[in-house]
């Protein structure tokens, strides 16, 4: 299976946009150089997995990248026996092809995945660096370039979904946030195409949601769809129905709400 995978598929061929907000790409290489397992903390849409891309991108690594899930099995992360025509042959998960080749593998939003199936990424964050795959008899031994990235939204923890303390102990970990205010102004601007001025109004409305989290939302409106808003508000949608479609119906099923973040809206954009 490795030979017949071609590691160009998997690089990052243009440069990702991401605004740095601190010293997270220094962090970040060094501990790419020493291989270290990396684990990404930060609520939904703030930039984790476009940070990954970038790094790859600057790296020059492939990066496979796997949406977890709890359905997901150890199977689908590792690989697989297959019939076919000639009868049964192995197919490699995402992370065994990664640890084959010597990509960054990208387990996003790891909690999502059952705790019987991230032990299987335990021999490949240590000393030993190998992933076995049992059901073939074969040991994986890492690329010297591989390296394995996780994220999570330490906001949705709870008893039933959370990391081992063993999981977590095999990683350094970078914390991520919404931008600052004058970052994310640039951001969305850059982005969605719209000017500076549009795209505060935008974080200010953002701001306004983000402090109702745990008093009425789980979650506070994220970069990625402060820029949805402004793509549409840059394709000639009117900016309370862009704001609307994107910033309010997703959050919250609410009346009450729904009321309160429209009054936001309407407060800059009415």
């Amino acid at each position: 299976m490795s030979a017949s995978v071609d590691p160009n598929q998997y690089t990052v061929k243009h440069e990702p946009y991401y605004e740095a907000v601190g010293d997270e790409i220094a962090l970040y290489e060094a501990a790419y150089s020493a291989r270290m397992p990396m684990m990404l903390k930060g609520p939904t849409g703030c930039g984790k997995s476009r940070f990954v891309e970038h790094m790859a991108w600057r790296l020059k690594r492939p990066l496979i990248t796997v949406a977890c899930n709890e359905d997901m099995t150890a199977s689908d992360l590792v690989g697989r026996f297959l019939l076919d025509k000639d009868g049964t042959k192995w197919q490699d998960g995402p992370l065994a092809t990664a640890a084959r080749m010597g990509a960054i593998c990208y387990l996003d939003e790891i909690v999502e995945a059952r705790q019987d199936t991230t032990v299987v990424i335990h021999p490949l964050t240590d000393h030993r660096r190998t992933l076995p795959l049992d059901k073939k008899g074969e040991l994986i031994e890492a690329h010297p370039d591989f390296q394995l990235v996780i994220s999570y939204n330490p906001g949705y923890q709870s008893l039933m979904k959370d990391l081992k303390q063993s999981t977590k102990q095999r990683f350094g970990a970078l914390d991520f946030d919404y931008p600052r205010e004058a970052i994310e102004i640039a951001i969305v601007s850059k982005e969605s195409g719209v000017d500076e001025k549009t795209a505060a109004k935008l974080v200010q409305i953002a701001h306004r949601a983000r402090n109702l989290k745990g008093h009425g939302l789980d979650e506070g409106i994220s970069t990625r769809l402060l820029v949805y808003a402004g793509q549409l508000i840059n394709k000639g949608v009117t900016p309370l129905a862009a704001c609307s479609m994107t910033m309010v119906t997703p959050l919250t099923d609410d009346p009450d709400m729904r009321d309160t973040l429209n009054a936001a809206v309407q407060t800059f954009f009415g």
